[in-house]
């Protein structure tokens, strides 16, 4: 098992994932480690000698104008969790919970935040031995950063709340004990400084943007299914078409159908059956690739998010200052969750524009719904429908969160970024539209079962064969969700992308 280092500059999201779904421990650099005592020894100045800062001697919010007393400064960061623990709903996943502590640590370790060592300490031991905090998923509203949630992740670190051990839902007292971590009290700024924060509405999209890459190139194989099945015109694909436009992500997917049907015999020319294909085939790398381009952009600010300060106030130990300013604002983050959810949503549009063609007979040349026997028989009817289902969803989620805001705290906070609801909404749209493309998967191999599965190109025999594996061709109609399930399983464990090498670039 992996050991991960962080210093607060260089996490990856491999990383993040590595923690969060592989279980991978969790140290902190000694350099690190180094900024965190040095800006913490500011702070304790800063108490000692009774100056007034925000957030270390003052109340939070509207009461920013409340002056604290040096006996006073515990009971102050204790009461803000106690206080701040509101949310509701559902409890976030493990993985989910994993990559918030992960996060919250690394921003910690760059030694801008003036909290002890051994308070970040606990948190890795928490990491590493298993006791996941139970929080809610609702209640944040992306700034001053994720502050009901995380409330809730630091309540275990007191002992308080509820988290998860070893499967087990128990009071955070007694996750504590069994994994044999002793609770900690909070010091000034300490308890500020683990809650204001984007960590969680960034975990949340970190991981959704990690499997939207892989679901994007996931989605050029199953469209070059269905364009075999469809008999579409590859002149469209024709690096000159695409150098003329020079957008990256239509130039990528271009390559990336290329290679997937290559050697295929089912694809034809322009004007060998018809002139033009639907704009679902023929403008396959202008729609994927503008939903590549966009999970690019999203990626570039989780990887610069992971890494970054998010804190308030700041601590500048060298310059002997402390500054109390917005960087817990989540709009950059809000922004881009919100375009991820509607990439992932246009491929999912796509997908099933196609899956329509494939099922209706007025528009291919393949029999009703991908039945021999219709009428006794539905086929794939009703697997149309679901897709459809899922695309309407998608549209009602993919309305930006990020264009509210409701002002809060006596109007000290008139514009929030509503962030997480924005993350939240992402991943809801890629586990919709991992079913749609699950689904044209797999109404794409059964269209070819009219045509000639031994035709198909290089990397669509693959995923065919790879499909065929788990599921039978339809012969007559059987229990449909059941096959649909088990291709959601090929494409959430990427074992058809690991056997389609069709990377170019990159990610995407």
């Amino acid at each position: 098992m992996n050991t991960i280092y962080v210093d607060g500059n260089s996490l990856t999201l491999q990383e993040v994932v590595e923690v969060a779904r592989e279980n991978s421990k969790v140290k902190i650099s000694k350099k690190a480690e180094e900024k965190v005592i040095k800006s913490r020894k500011y702070v304790d100045e800063i108490v000692e000698c009774g100056e007034v800062v925000y957030g270390i001697t003052t109340g939070f919010g509207k009461f920013s104008n409340v002056v604290i007393s040096k006996d006073e400064v515990e009971e102050l960061q204790s009461s803000l969790i106690k206080s701040h623990a509101c949310g509701v709903g559902n409890h976030f996943s493990i993985e989910i919970v994993r990559a918030i502590m992960l996060l919250r640590v690394n921003a910690l370790t760059k030694g801008y935040s003036g909290i002890r060592l051994g308070t970040i300490n606990t948190l890795v031991d928490m990491i590493n031995e298993g006791v996941h905090p139970a929080i809610p998923e609702k209640g944040s509203l992306g700034s001053s950063g994720d502050l009901a949630p995380l409330a809730h992740m630091v309540l275990v670190m007191l002992g308080e709340g509820e988290a998860y051990y070893k499967g087990d839902l128990v009071s955070g007292k007694e996750a504590m004990r069994r994994a044999d971590i002793s609770p900690i009290r909070l010091s000034a700024k300490e308890g500020l400084a683990l809650i204001n924060g984007t960590q969680v509405l960034t975990a949340v999209g970190a991981l959704a943007t990690y499997d939207a890459i892989n679901l994007a190139k996931m989605s050029d194989i199953s469209a070059a299914l269905t364009f075999e099945a469809l008999r579409g015109i590859t002149d469209v694909f024709d690096e000159k078409v695409h150098l003329v436009r020079n957008h990256i992500g239509q130039m990528k997917c271009s390559k990336n159908m290329l290679n997937i049907l290559k050697d295929s015999s089912l694809t034809t020319r322009q004007g060998e059956i018809r002139v033009q294909d639907p704009y679902s085939l023929r403008c396959l790398p202008q729609i994927h690739g503008a939903s590549k381009d966009a999970i690019e952009y999203v990626l570039d600010k989780v990887n610069k998010e992971i890494n970054a300060v998010t804190d308030n106030p700041i601590i500048f130990p060298d310059d002997n200052e402390v500054i109390s300013c917005g960087n817990f604002h989540g709009q950059p983050m809000a922004l881009a969750f919100d375009f991820l959810g509607i990439a992932l949503a246009e491929l999912a549009n796509s997908a099933e524009r196609r899956v329509e063609r494939l099922v209706n007979p007025s528009l291919s040349e393949l029999p009703a719904f991908l039945t021999e026997h219709g009428g006794l028989n539905s086929g794939f009817m009703i697997a149309q429908y679901t897709a459809a289902s899922l695309v309407s969803e998608n549209k009602v989620l993919a309305h930006p969160a990020s264009v509210d805001s409701i002002p809060s705290s006596g109007n000290q906070e008139d514009h929030v970024s509503m962030g997480s609801i924005a993350a939240r909404k992402a991943k809801d749209i890629l586990y919709n539209t991992t079913r749609v493309i699950a689904i044209e998967l797999l109404t794409g191999a059964q269209a070819v079962e009219f045509t000639n599965p031994n035709k198909l190109g290089k990397g669509t025999k693959i995923a065919y064969n790879i499909i065929r594996e788990e599921v039978d061709k339809l012969q007559e109609d059987r229990i449909m969700y059941v096959d649909i399930e088990k291709v959601i399983k090929l494409v959430t464990t990427n074992k058809i992308l690991k056997e389609v090498q069709i990377d170019v670039g990159q990610l995407l």
